[in-house]
């Protein structure tokens, strides 16, 4: 059964994985797994504090939930959770190739973990047939879901030192041969996040060799976004979180861009997480109240600290190096396509060899979905050391 959606709705859809049940339940209670003490994070960043066996995995696999080290946006070190996906067998003398994958938004606060949720396999794209080829696939939470929030929303640095910690600690696995080579892949925010792990992976973690990244319909331009989310009925619920986000990471004033009989409203979506149908529905109710009152402001895009932030977190270029894989749905209403594809045009015109996938009749909720194949085959590739194509 196909459950049509209002235009608001599917907006409200475009960051969430709504593709993988209609029957998905509230995220698991927190354990003590993810609380780690001061002594608990001394180390190297991407070494594991600790990981655990995850039931349901796919068939012929192991699947472990996993608690790292990584590095805050201040320097300081951090706990960081996730869940790694490693086929069965002996890996191969050189080890087995890892793809991380960054997921779309869940919410921002610790509750809202992909790790925690039921489905959590199913909300990672592509990720039997990755399997099936004998690659280990790891999905980080990001930092502030599932261990102490709040979490940074769309922020850069932040998304990219968590992935490529992610790849580190997945090469401890028992199963997984400790291979160097990674590719990225990642939707919507995690788009974003995959943007983030090429631009940070040769001075971050060096000794890893990044051989692709892969995002389908990543924000790419936040001031843009920002400002066509507040058009959007939907889009005010995604306006929220980021200001909810920033105001406690960056100190940045909700209320001088807020008004203050809406605050209640934000408070309320940004404790809820994204991982149903249902979810969706519950927000878009809520999201009624700010189509009556939300913002002071015409558009935060163009007010500071707002501006300079969504700025300072917008993806530039990748190194010309760094093969690209982008897939882009030509319905989406909230990535929209021409900011995608100007984004391809600065790749090309930088050298970088670049797939660029134009999805007909494919809204954003679904590009990660429909786009995982050609990611696959595309990453496969790129592992077996082929010439990466371009339609530069």
């Amino acid at each position: 059964m196909t459950i049509q959606l209002q235009p608001a709705l599917r907006i409200i859809a475009a960051l969430a994985t709504v593709g993988f049940s209609f029957l998905a339940q509230s995220a698991s209670a927190q354990t003590p797994f993810y609380q780690a003490s001061a002594q608990e994070l001394t180390g190297s960043p991407g070494t594991l504090i600790r990981s655990e066996p995850m039931a349901f995995a796919p068939v012929g696999a192991q699947a472990w939930r996993i608690l790292y080290r990584s590095t805050g946006l201040e320097g300081q070190p951090t706990a960081v959770s996730g869940v790694a996906v490693i086929p069965a067998g002996e890996p191969p003398a050189d080890g087995r190739p890892i793809v991380a994958w960054a997921h779309p938004t869940t919410g921002v606060v610790p509750h809202c973990a992909p790790s925690l949720a039921l489905f959590v396999f199913q909300q990672m794209m592509g990720l039997r047939p990755l399997i099936e080829r004998g690659a280990v696939v790891v999905a980080t939470d990001y930092p502030g879901l599932g261990t102490a929030g709040p979490h940074p929303y769309l922020v850069g640095t932040s998304e990219g030192r968590a992935v490529l910690d992610s790849v580190r600690a997945a090469r401890m696995l028992p199963g997984s041969g400790g291979a160097r080579s990674f590719a990225v892949w990642g939707h919507s925010q995690g788009g974003h996040a995959a943007l983030y792990t090429g631009l940070l992976a040769k001075t971050y973690a060096p000794e890893l060799n990044l051989v692709g990244v892969a995002a389908a319909a990543p924000a790419t331009d936040l001031i843009t976004l920002m400002g066509d989310d507040f058009k959007t009925s939907g889009g005010k619920n995604l306006t929220a979180m980021t200001l909810w986000s920033w105001t406690r990471v960056f100190g940045a004033p909700i209320d001088k861009v807020v008004l203050a009989a809406a605050i209640p409203t934000v408070d309320r979506l940004a404790n809820d997480c994204i991982e149903s149908i249902f979810d969706i529905i519950e927000r878009g109710a809520a999201e009624k109240t700010l189509e009556q009152t939300f913002l002071s402001v015409s558009n935060i895009a163009t007010i500071d600290p707002w501006k300079t932030l969504a700025a300072r977190n917008t993806p530039g270029v990748l190194p010309k190096t760094i093969p690209l894989f982008l897939a882009q749905g030509a319905n989406d209403d909230l990535v929209q396509p021409a900011v995608t594809k100007a984004y391809f045009q600065r790749q090309c015109k930088a050298g970088s060899r670049v797939t660029m996938l134009l999805m007909p009749n494919v809204g954003h909720g679904f590009a990660g979905r429909d786009a995982a194949n050609d990611a696959v085959n595309w990453m496969s590739e790129r592992f077996a050391g082929n010439a990466a194509p371009s339609d530069c």
